[in-house]
């Protein structure tokens, strides 16, 4: 599992070894102190082993999000599905603790992180002496005067009454429709540069930095000479403005080569609803339904797997800058696994919808999800498109809408194998395309169903996939946490608030 790290310390320790010998010597000390005036031996325990204390970590119950505590699966479909003789591999599996938001990611959400990304490209605007220079906007010393990294300042509200200098900042964000004479946001700029760094590959044995730690047998000969090659993403913008993404191979050098960078643009793509209906009439979808406030509450659309991502990145960012030395053991927000998603649907008792029995609707003609009950009658669920979040009945895990509405994103790779190519315990297949990988390559896996699906595609076993550089007016996300700890099966979610 990759463990977000957004803290700038780490980076400086790892580029510089000598830091690593000061904080051996402060751990040196902190153990020798805690040795002498801390443990229980020096208060008389006889000699006897009695274990280090210190304080629990209680991990705060992330907002909007329910706990899914840990348990076991039959994944994938008993009955195979005859439908064109697909097969879906069936097996069991066990799985830990995780905390899941409770809808899909609203445009709401989303909106709020396109703006963070527009207020931070301003910001750096607002610093540039292009634009006026004003350098509190951009922290590059600390109270001391002692140069630190440069980050911008969130403290420093952007102005009101801009000058002149400052309106030309705000409005190189924007463009003008040459036919209709409307500013609008520039898409093209919304680029989020972010850093992940990857835990379990530094952690294989094969990549340790002493060769003699790579193979334990005895038996076998150490070439102290060994080179290990790894293979790093990176991404930067050229001279002409564009963003180059690229998947380095290059020799093991240092822990630091596991810190991979990307940059990606995160407006949603509202042309979707258009070039997923060919001979409609849906620019009424692709005007409004990202933009007006009216669709607040609608799940996401038009965003692709690598936005999804860039999304868990910068909503991990947000949430650690307010945690303080706690940050240290909270979990990044991610994409959750094809397993995850499908025991989480499940509920409770791994029904085959996320509802107790096999009808999709109540006696009374009621529909438990929004998707396409008949051959072409969208409506007669009570909706056209996509619905509100939220509106209908959520499973036993207190999750809504894992049937219908929009599909979802994992972050597992799509293969025909499924679960019968994965571990047993937490199963995860992943891996991480790099821009000239075949495009086969490129599929991850898809769950749920949306609203243009019927009653076959909603059920919690079924497998989609889609290419992860796709849009689509049907794909949406949602988000999970691992958990910090065990202590966490105890703690009480912030509940949402309650959809209108």
């Amino acid at each position: 599992m990759k463990y977000y790290e957004i803290r700038n310390s780490w980076r400086e320790v790892t580029r510089h070894p000598s830091l690593w010998e000061g904080l051996g010597g402060l751990f040196c000390l902190a153990f020798l102190l805690t040795g002498c005036f801390g443990s229980k031996v020096a208060s008389g325990s006889g000699g006897e082993l009695t274990g280090s204390g210190g304080r629990a970590f209680a991990e705060p119950a992330p907002f909007g999000m329910v706990l899914v505590k840990r348990g076991h699966l039959k994944m994938g479909i008993e009955k195979q599905d005859s439908l064109w003789g697909k097969q879906t591999p069936v097996r069991d599996i066990s799985v830990d603790g995780f905390w899941m938001d409770d809808t899909e990611i609203t445009n709401s959400e989303y909106r709020q992180f396109v703006n963070y990304v527009r207020d931070s490209i301003l910001r750096e605007r607002l610093a540039d002496p292009n634009y006026g220079g004003d350098e509190s906007f951009k922290i590059e010393e600390d109270k001391n005067g002692d140069p630190v990294k440069p980050h911008l300042n969130w403290k420093k509200n952007l102005p009101r009454k801009p000058n002149e200098d400052e309106l030309r900042a705000f409005e190189s964000l924007y463009v003008t429709n040459p036919v209709t004479g409307e500013k609008m946001l520039d898409a093209s700029q919304m680029n989020y540069k972010y850093e992940i760094y990857d835990y379990t590959e530094a952690a294989l044995r094969r990549n340790r930095l002493n060769p003699e730690e790579r193979n334990l047998n005895t038996d076998i000969q150490v070439d102290p000479n060994e080179v290990v090659w790894i293979s790093k993403d990176t991404a930067y913008i050229n001279d002409e403005g564009k963003i180059i993404r690229e998947t380095i191979n290059r020799p093991l050098s240092g822990p630091w080569d596991f810190l991979n960078t990307y940059i990606i643009n995160i407006y949603p793509d509202t042309t979707c609803w258009v070039n997923d209906f060919p001979n409609a009439d849906n620019e009424v979808y692709m005007r409004n339904y990202f933009s007006n406030s009216a669709y607040n509450d609608y799940p996401v659309v038009g965003v692709t797997w690598e936005q999804a991502n860039a999304f868990c990145a910068w909503r991990t960012e947000y949430l650690l800058k307010g945690l303080g030395p706690a940050a240290r053991f909270v979990q990044r927000y991610r994409l959750p696994t094809e397993a995850e998603w499908e025991y989480a649907a499940r509920g409770k008792d791994g029904t085959e919808f996320p509802w107790e029995n096999e009808d999709v609707a109540s006696g009374k003609g009621c529909f438990f999800a929004n998707f396409k009950p008949d051959d072409g009658n969208y409506t007669k669920d009570g909706n056209l498109i996509t619905s509100k979040v939220g509106i209908y009945s959520s499973n036993s895990n207190g999750l809504y809408d894992m049937a219908g509405n929009v599909a979802e994103w994992t972050s597992t790779i799509y293969t025909e194998a499924g679960v019968d190519a994965m571990n047993d315990v937490n199963p995860q297949l992943k891996y991480n395309a790099a821009k000239e990988d075949p495009y086969r390559l490129k599929k991850k896996s898809v769950r749920g169903g949306s609203w243009k699906d019927p009653e076959s595609y909603i059920r919690s076993a079924w497998r989609s996939s889609e290419f992860q550089n796709q849009p689509r007016s049907y794909i949406g996300f949602r988000c999970v946490r691992s958990l910090a700890n065990t202590v966490s099966d105890k703690a009480k979610p912030a509940k949402r608030a309650k959809k209108k």
